[in-house]
């Protein structure tokens, strides 16, 4: 007897469940899709320059064994000081969406008035010091002043800064051009360095202070209701402040110790980033830089805000200034020039302070300013040409501003601001 079996009719193939892929991210651990996100809309903080400093050293220390050490790294500090100082103040002038690109003439101005001052008038070191500054702060207030009061775009006035106080510099240094520092405190800047045991007391005391602040930063939001980090977050934090604080003491004292430079460096972004972070005029400079008519309707002195803050940008060129011709010894013709204004706006940008405005913070000068000294020191020592490092440090910063309007589109994606 034969049996007939029925063939089972295949099913046909069915669309795509729109909801397949939101079940699917809804079932992935809150963890991962916290840290998917934060990538997508650029919230890392510094762990994206501290990942990429790493591979920068790696890259160089593998072509080159001193790159790591101690009088190296000492090198790098000392290298690194002038322009971060500068960075300071273009941090701020981005937060507000704008920028300025006459920081390292001005930079080079206020170093030749110091200098001039102090070697040719016999003027103290302080007192050359006070007017250098007092110029740069004179210099922000007219550029921050004629941009805001006649709307002429900022690009455009310091520009115009940028050729004026190249020339008012070569007038201030006269025919011979260059003007060397008299010993004393002007050279004593970037010249002094702590003893072994003074550093490990300083960068202990650091770390403390550090330590307390963030505990009572976290404290204070979760006490308010606000969001904060996870506890173990931000006992990792400090954990790798501490950690990087000690190393850097225990490897520069084999060499000749702490520079005094790099405490006047941690000095004044710790200061300005309290600023920033602490203070209603830096709450001001953010929510201009978020959204300027925004803010004029809630009061904020706009104008005033932005006056400010180019006279800050122009007294921390000046202090940035100073602080290259004490490395130097002396100021020239070309002090402000070469690289020194690339690198003092493509240090914050590449360490996550945003060309929009509203977003970064002033450590982002810091690191940045790391980043940018590694690859040139990295690139001095494996004896490359200018034009390679120019070519490399332009792709470097037209990397970071890629990844900062992605992240920027990011946020516009997911509704954040």
């Amino acid at each position: 007897m034969s049996t007939t079996e029925e063939a089972t009719p295949t099913p046909p193939p069915t669309e795509p469940d729109p909801t397949a892929a939101a079940a699917t991210k809804e079932s992935m651990p809150t963890g991962a899709k916290d840290l998917l996100n934060r990538v997508r809309t650029g919230d890392l903080g510094s762990l994206r320059v501290l990942i990429l400093l790493a591979i920068v050293w790696i890259i160089f220390q593998s072509q080159e064994s001193r790159f790591l050490s101690a009088t190296n790294i000492v090198n790098l500090s000392l290298q690194i000081t002038a322009v971060a100082l500068i960075s300071v103040g273009v941090v701020l002038v981005l937060l507000l969406g704008e920028i300025d690109l006459s920081v390292g003439a001005v930079s080079g101005v206020t170093s030749a008035i110091v200098a001039v001052l102090s070697v040719k008038h016999g003027w103290g070191p302080v007192p050359a010091i006070l007017a250098g500054l007092a110029v740069g702060a004179a210099i922000g207030t007219f550029q921050g002043f004629i941009s805001t009061r006649f709307g002429i775009p900022t690009f455009v006035v310091t520009l115009a800064g940028l050729l004026g106080w190249q020339g008012l510099q070569l007038k201030v240094l006269g025919e011979t051009g260059t003007v060397n520092l008299n010993p004393g405190l002007l050279t004593d800047l970037a010249g002094k360095f702590l003893s072994d045991g003074a550093g490990w007391i300083v960068a202990i005391v650091c770390v403390v202070l550090f330590a307390l602040a963030t505990m009572r930063g976290y404290q204070k939001r979760v006490a308010s209701g606000l969001a904060a980090p996870a506890f173990p977050l931000v006992v990792i934090r400090i954990a790798a402040v501490a950690i990087a604080a000690l190393l850097f003491v225990y490897v520069v004292n084999q060499d000749r110790g702490v520079p005094v430079a790099v405490l006047i460096l941690v000095g004044f972004v710790a200061a300005f980033d309290f600023m920033t972070r602490r203070t209603k005029f830096g709450r001001h400079i953010y929510a201009v830089g978020g959204n300027m008519e925004a803010a004029r309707r809630a009061g904020i002195a706009v104008f005033r805000v932005r006056v400010l803050v180019f006279a800050l940008a122009s007294t921390m060129a000046a202090v940035g200034g100073i602080m290259a011709a004490s490395r130097l010894l002396a100021v020239n013709q070309s002090s402000g020039g070469s690289d020194l204004l690339l690198n003092s706006i493509a240090g914050p940008v590449i360490a996550g302070t945003s060309l929009f405005g509203g977003r970064g913070n002033v450590w982002s000068a810091l690191l940045g300013a790391l980043v940018i000294g590694s690859i040139s020191n990295g690139m001095d020592l494996l004896a490359y040409t200018s034009a390679t490092k120019f070519m490399v440090t332009g792709a470097v910063l037209l990397g970071a501003v890629v990844l900062d309007s992605a992240a920027r589109m990011g946020r516009a994606a997911s509704g954040r601001v």
